[in-house]
């Protein structure tokens, strides 16, 4: 992360690489729980909020097509409307699906992970920058675990 400029570094990223933690036990519920709410208090509420927002739309439109295809198509076929084969039905319910599950990945890379500007409403941008700063970090912790 040290060779991007430090505009390409998100206010909620760690400035230096942490050294990998030897493993301990979880003594008790309450430390896991603790573990668990500072790994989560790395995302501000903000962008959390967003990429929940994102996700729900992107996600659940689909999601929501693909249950109701199967009430339209009924609906289609019990009133003779048209003849609809079985296998298209379960194409375009597994297609929107497959829609809703992709639809949750792009939620959270269209979202602006910066805690001040908002993004466009496609968030195509969005999507570009934060896909390549993943590509980027899983290349270069890559090349450290080769390194090792």
């Amino acid at each position: 992360m040290s060779s991007q400029p430090p505009r390409d570094r998100l206010p909620f990223e760690p400035r230096h690489k942490k050294k990998k933690a030897a493993s301990v036990p979880v003594k008790s519920p309450k430390t896991a729980v603790d573990r668990q709410s500072a790994s989560l208090s790395a995302i501000p509420a903000t962008v959390s909020k967003r990429m929940i927002r994102r996700m729900a739309i992107f996600s659940g439109i689909p999601t929501a097509l693909g249950m109701s295809s199967f009430f339209i198509f009924y609906w289609i076929v019990s009133h003779e409307w048209l003849e609809i084969p079985s296998y298209m039905v379960f194409f375009v319910s597994l297609g929107l699906f497959a829609l809703g599950v992709l639809g949750l990945s792009y939620g959270i890379f269209s979202t602006a992970w910066d805690e001040d500007r908002i993004g466009g409403w496609w968030g195509w941008q969005e999507f570009t920058a934060n896909f390549g700063r993943t590509i980027r970090a899983w290349r270069t912790t890559r090349q450290e675990i080769k390194k090792e």
